[in-house]
């Protein structure tokens, strides 16, 4: 027999190899979830190198579509196929052929068709064939590099949800070269995004060239320092800035435009201008000196709404900023203006005069003279043929007639805003600011401004929440906010919004009816090889340990549910030791009855996940009946009284569901202990978080029964308010007293009754978050 030589032998291997992975196969598994997949039973269409990427002759747009395309496949299969146009009712054969077909009902749904012998992706404009040709990039594996692609035979039929699908990027506090923003576009296309809600102005800098006005730019896009940290005294003395030529930002519209995406800008008046009035003190109420700002937070210093060179000023800036940005639409902000200035300003009250603009039970005349600043602009624009949108603080006040409203305190003020019939785009930050954290075990996460919105809490947020049909058609879309106090970098920037981008982009998409999260985090593992092959810094807290800590009245227990997207193995002990495979395996919910300190890990093939741990620690209160006389905050009741009283303490974050968020009142807690029992101390923590208007307790009371109708004071505390309005941490408190027997007590937490001297909301009531409320 013949043998074979060292060289035919490699050869034969290499041609082996090569067979092995020379065929991959496509999945229509993608997110967005298209709102209809059929599949045949055909032989699937096989991409190689040898197609063709057909477009009518004479559609320039479909030209680029085709070439984006073959750009895609190149991205994931080193091939890139050629593209050709064709003439009407021209036939090709091994194709993929682009059209348009008036038939189609959405202007941005599309149909793509497979069968063994080609592709067609057709859509009522040429925006629908783009995201045909976005499903159809996602379905090939991100790395097939070399390989014949085998996609499935069938037919998508598909438009989107919402024809508003936003994403935002605030550049004012740190600003982003204009290469990161063409790559933050290509994401937003990806995602089947349409709308890039660019913010360009704020306290901390100005970043957009304005010709009239360079000062702007000269001294406003130029701060002299940084705060570092959460506003401490501490600066970095480094100079820090940058702005946007015009001619930049224009290139940037073109290269959002062939994307199908709108570039929106933000000019946010008449707060949060600080840089401006740094450049030009005399808009200003008080005439400066002004500086761009160091710190964030929200400030006095606003536009002096009084003066008409003020007024000129914003009409003036408007008409640069639509020569820049074709889009419909232009935001002017109107959020977070504080009316101390106008207050005090004899301009500002002599044009509240001048325009008869009256206070009222809901409204002050100031408030009334920030909608005549609104409503002006909006008259500018509209002559110019432009809208406005503005935050949801425009609803306080004569709301200006035509305006969009985004909404971002919450649903409530898009709510009320449809109610009134304005359009709306929904913005609530508990499901849409990606600079909130992702996870509530912060230890290792990087610096950020608090919060709590994870990729499930996305993925859960309905647009039209209650609305009655009517007012759910004013409800025009979605969008996701990423401020950038804390956002140095764009690698923290894509870490940020990926993956809850994906989680938007569903929302934003896919019918409710087809919404699945579990399914979503499968499609998302495909999705994320997209992220990995192109470089992108994304998040992997999906692939975390998910753990559910149930009280259990009932059995005075903790119940402890733990799981994970691919149903790895789950390891855990109760002693504070670290898990590894020779610990307790996860079968089923883990009833906790004393204390412990809980640590969990999951153990793959390519490595250990992250360790959860929570201390348990049971006193004579715990998972004893309470009731509290005054409720918590709708918004901040998350699992009610009980978790006063579960064994578990809250981390540093106080939207993380561990604390109760009370505002307008002090915390009353009667605690049943079930019989007749010793107590000596009692204790409890408070979040602070100032920044957030978040204060602590400034004292503790405690009184005891034995019938839960009279109770005699045994404890009494007083703690100084707090001054510091830059403080965040958590407070302890504690109170001891001589032994007593009892079955009732009742501990009054009480509030700090009103935000310090200094603090941007002085005078105003504060929250206070408590957690566990402890009895020894």
């Amino acid at each position: 027999m013949r043998k074979l030589n060292h060289a035919l032998l490699a050869s034969a291997l290499a041609l082996a190899c090569a067979s092995c992975t020379a065929e991959k196969e496509a999945n229509y598994q993608v997110i967005p979830l298209p709102q209809e997949v059929s599949l045949t039973q055909g032989n699937p269409f096989k991409l190689n190198e040898n197609v063709l990427i057909a477009y009518p002759e004479n559609n320039a747009l479909l030209q680029r579509n085709a070439e984006f395309l073959s750009e895609y496949i190149q991205q994931a299969t080193n091939y890139a196929p050629k593209t050709k146009a064709i003439a009407a009712g021209e036939q090709v054969k091994n194709a993929i052929v682009l059209g348009l077909d008036p038939g189609i009902a959405n202007k941005e749904g599309y149909v793509l068709t497979t069968t063994p012998e080609g592709i067609s992706i057709n859509g009522q404009t040429e925006n629908g064939v783009f995201y045909g040709i976005q499903t159809l990039r996602k379905s090939i594996p991100a790395e097939a590099k070399g390989a014949t692609v085998l996609i499935p035979a069938g037919e998508i039929k598909d438009e989107p949800r919402f024809s508003y699908r936003g994403m935002h990027l605030d550049v004012g506090r740190h600003f982003f070269p204009k290469e990161f923003i063409k790559k933050y576009i290509d994401l937003l296309a990806l995602h089947n995004m349409n709308t890039f809600h660019w913010h360009l102005t704020e306290d901390q800098g100005w970043r957009i060239e304005i010709k009239k006005y360079p000062k702007l730019t000269e001294i406003g896009s130029q701060r002299s320092r940084t705060v570092i940290g959460r506003n401490t005294q501490e600066y970095d003395n480094t100079p820090y800035g940058g702005f946007y030529t015009q001619e930049e930002a224009k290139e940037i519209v073109k290269y959002a435009q062939e994307r199908y995406i709108t570039i929106i800008p933000e000019v946010d008046l008449p707060g949060h201008m600080l840089a401006a009035l740094a450049a030009y003190p005399e808009m200003g109420c008080t005439g400066g000196p002004y500086e761009v700002c160091p710190r964030w937070g929200v400030f006095e210093d606003v536009l002096c709404i009084g003066n008409d060179k003020t007024m000129q000023f914003l009409e003036d800036v408007m008409s640069e900023i639509i020569e820049i940005f074709p889009s419909e639409y232009v935001h002017i902000g109107g959020d977070e203006a504080p009316r101390t200035r106008w207050e005090k300003c004899p301009k500002c009250q002599a044009r509240i005069k001048a325009e008869g603009l009256k206070a009222d039970k809901k409204h002050t005349a100031e408030d009334r003279l920030q909608s005549y600043c609104m409503t002006r602009i909006e008259k500018f624009l509209n002559s110019k043929g432009r809208r406005i949108i503005g935050w949801d603080e425009i609803l306080e006040g004569d709301v200006a007639p035509n305006a969009t409203v985004m909404s971002w305190r919450g649903a409530s003020g898009g709510i009320e805003a449809a109610q009134m019939g304005h359009d709306v785009i929904m913005t609530p930050n508990t499901y849409c600011y990606f600079d909130y954290y992702q996870t509530a075990d912060t230890k290792d996460e990087p610096l950020g401004i608090g919060g709590y919105v994870p990729i499930e809490k996305v993925y859960s947020l309905n647009p039209t929440f209650d609305l009655n049909e009517e007012q759910k058609k004013h409800i025009i879309g979605a969008q996701a906010n990423l401020w950038t106090e804390y956002i140095t970098s764009t690698e923290h920037v894509e870490y940020m919004v990926l993956p809850r981008m994906a989680a938007l982009a569903e929302v934003q998409w896919t019918q409710p009816e087809k919404k699945d999260f579990k399914d979503f985090t499968k499609r998302l593992a495909r999705l994320m090889k997209f992220y990995q092959r192109d470089g992108f810094n994304y998040a992997k807290h999906v692939f975390d340990l998910k753990v559910d800590f149930t009280p259990d009245v009932a059995k005075k227990a903790v119940v402890v549910t733990l799981s994970t997207i691919d149903d790895a193995p789950i390891y855990y002990t109760l002693d504070g030791t670290e898990p590894t495979t020779a610990s307790l395996k996860y079968t089923e919910p883990v009833a906790i009855t004393e204390t412990a300190d809980f640590q969990a890990v999951v153990i793959r093939p390519e490595g250990k996940s992250k360790v959860v741990n929570k201390k348990i620690s049971f006193n004579k209160a715990t998972y004893c009946p309470i009731e509290l006389t005054f409720q918590p905050s709708e918004k901040y009741k998350f699992g009610g009284a009980i978790t006063l009283v579960d064994g578990m303490k809250g981390n540093d974050s106080y939207a993380t569901g561990a604390w109760l968020g009370f505002v307008g009142g002090d915390v009353e807690a009667i605690i049943d202990l079930g019989q007749e029992t010793e107590i000596k101390r009692v204790a409890t923590n408070a979040i602070v978080d100032m920044s957030a208007w978040i204060m602590g307790s400034t004292g503790l009371v405690v009184s005891v029964s034995d019938d839960n109708k009279e109770f005699r004071e045994v404890a009494v505390k007083d703690i100084p308010a707090e001054t510091n309005i830059d403080k965040k941490g958590v407070e302890n408190y504690e109170i001891t007293f001589d032994p007593v027997k009892v079955r009732y007590v009742k501990v009054v937490i009480k509030r700090s009754p009103a935000l310090p001297k200094g603090h941007a909301g002085e005078g105003k009531a504060a929250y206070m978050f408590i957690d566990e409320i402890e009895v020894d």
